[in-house]
């Protein structure tokens, strides 16, 4: 089991209440559909979210078919989270 926690190195979703000039999220969760994972913790409202400063990481990964997972934690060195198939997509997913 890792003890390795994925930070959230770039987020282009302009779009996500939780970017700042970065994700400033405490942790994100990646999930998503079959054919893609995605940022599970993208929201867009009229809310500002998120802490002072960016520090987001990886708080779970529910995509198990990722070569990345071990025991539902991202062992990636770093995430980029994206556009794509959802609103914010997880740029890092590779399947196993």
């Amino acid at each position: 089991m890792t003890d390795h926690v994925a930070p959230v190195s770039d987020c282009s979703v302009h779009s996500c209440d939780y970017n700042h000039d970065g994700c400033t999220a405490y942790a994100i969760t990646v999930g998503g559909a079959p054919d893609h994972a995605s940022c599970s913790t993208f929201i867009d409202t009229t809310e500002t979210g998120g802490l002072p400063k960016v520090l987001a990481s990886v708080g779970a990964c529910l995509r198990s078919e990722c070569q990345h997972n071990d025991h539902l934690m991202c062992t990636a060195h770093d995430v980029k989270v994206g556009p794509g198939a959802e609103s914010a997509d997880c740029l890092t997913y590779q399947a196993r």
